[in-house]
């Protein structure tokens, strides 16, 4: 595709979008993007949604922006390819999924690089997520996979580019970006983004200036981590905690996000009995008198019946297990329009359950809770926009909410942690890299060892007080 044709369709886009009315003096033009990788093997492989993984590739985008007066900044975005939660396929392979995103990179940033419209971070968003998602229509037809390139992958690619964006705003203006979804700066209404519901609301009702000053860190057991020492089948031997008892006693941890498979009811039941029992035993002994879990079965349940079984299979066996499970995460298909049938209200009358995978426009959030579900599950690697108007809607509509993690390193991490901090009503953060990719993180360690350095079962996210989005 050249630029031309990339330049055409992000016009096309552009024209098909609703037109801003007035001018703000305050916003901002794009002028340059560039974008570089990384990649790091994992220190011990994750499973999820039945996929081991042990690497990641981190897309990194630059932008340079200028304000209708002239002033100019540069902002930065990182976040993890996650190509096989984002882009799974049982007829491709790992590196064929994450060519493609990779593709699609290569024309979101040229289309992003064209944009010369002047306007709000959350409003250029708006304006070039129908671009993005038409370049992967392009990519699709280009390379023919065998699956074709979904929305969700699209979200993911596109959201370092967002990310870039935001932080460059706020570093424009000297000041956090969070401080900059005020009607001062943004002057459109939710009703331009979320519908006439949402007429006469504007984003800074619903997300908070400045950061909570600290989140209880929630901490992955994998559905292949070795919970006690009789697990461990090779040692890791790298100094850091290998058994659940060592990251409860490391950390001060005091929520637990259990990873599941979704195949195998008395697998799952034994998964959580397990993970309760060394939790238990190691609290007690830590004096800790509260502690959480969240299951997560990455859309892997045949049907709501199912995790009905589970959840009271779990309690009969143990009921304090039971009562510290505070949600449930996407137990059944992503693809919620053509799996109507897995509605979640009895499932919902338990513990709150919430979308995640489903999670990628305004549509499937009110599908959702038309079926049920009555939270949602936000993720920076969705786009810093996106995520915060879904969270707009959910708390408009009184859902529970969340905000998950991709196993985001660095600067990704801070993103994350800093939508978390910001959005009221999210109780705890995730955090996965500190376990599975540490190597990514030891440059901002010392930059930031609130938020890398887990103490007491906390993050600092008091410290997320910079320009942009805090991380450079």
């Amino acid at each position: 595709m050249n630029q031309a044709l990339s330049r055409r369709s992000f016009v096309g886009a552009l024209l098909a979008a609703p037109q801003i009315a007035k001018q703000n003096p305050l916003d901002m033009r794009i002028e340059q993007v560039a974008t570089s990788e990384e990649s790091y093997l994992y220190r011990t492989p994750i499973k999820f949604g039945g996929t081991v993984v042990d690497r990641v590739t981190l897309l990194n985008v630059k932008v340079q922006v200028r304000n209708r007066s002239g002033k100019t900044a540069e902002g930065f975005g990182s976040m993890p390819l996650g190509n096989v939660w984002s882009y799974p396929s049982k007829a491709m392979a790992y590196n064929q999924t994450l060519d493609a995103m990779k593709s699609l990179a290569a024309r979101i940033r040229r289309i992003t690089a064209d944009c010369r419209e002047f306007a709000h971070p959350v409003e250029l968003n708006y304006m070039l997520e129908p671009a993005w998602l038409k370049a992967a229509n392009e990519v699709n037809a280009e390379l023919k996979p065998a699956d074709p390139l979904p929305k969700l992958a699209v979200l993911v690619t596109g959201s370092p580019f967002d990310a870039a964006l935001h932080d460059a705003y706020g570093k424009l203006y000297g000041k956090s970006v969070y401080h900059c979804y005020t009607r001062e700066y943004l002057w459109e209404d939710l009703g331009r983004y979320l519908g006439n519901e949402f007429k006469g609301d504007h984003l800074e009702r619903y997300v908070l200036k400045d950061p909570k000053p600290r989140m209880p860190l929630y901490h992955l057991v994998g559905a292949v981590d070795p919970i006690t020492q009789d697990d461990v089948q090779k040692p890791v031997g790298d100094g850091l905690p290998e058994t659940l008892p060592q990251w409860i006693d490391y950390n001060g941890l005091t929520h637990l996000k259990i990873k599941l498979n979704g195949d195998n009811l008395d697998w799952d039941r034994d998964r959580v009995l397990a993970v309760d029992r060394a939790a238990t035993e190691t609290m007690t002994r830590r004096g800790t008198k509260q502690w959480f879990y969240s299951l997560d079965f990455n859309e892997k349940c045949p049907n709501v019946g199912y995790l009905l079984g589970m959840l009271r299979q779990v309690k009969e066996k143990s009921p304090s297990g039971f009562d510290r499970i505070q949600y449930v995460e996407q137990p059944t298909a992503r693809d919620l329009k053509t799996h109507r049938q897995n509605v979640m209200h009895q499932a919902s009358k338990l513990r709150p359950v919430v979308i995640d995978e489903s999670l990628t426009d305004l549509e499937n959030l009110k599908l959702a809770r038309e079926m049920g579900y009555t939270g949602a599950a936000l993720k920076a690697c969705k786009g810093q926009a996106q995520a915060l108007l879904m969270a707009a809607a959910a708390q408009k509509w009184k859902m529970f909410l969340c905000v998950q993690d991709l196993t985001c390193p660095g600067a990704s991490l801070i993103h994350s942690a800093g939508l978390a901090a910001h959005v009221p009503g999210v109780a705890a953060i995730e955090a996965n890299s500190r376990q599975y990719c540490p190597v990514a993180n030891k440059e901002w360690e010392s930059k930031f060892p609130g938020i890398f350095v887990i103490k007491n079962g906390f993050m600092q996210t008091g410290v997320l007080t910079g320009p942009g989005l805090s991380a450079v």
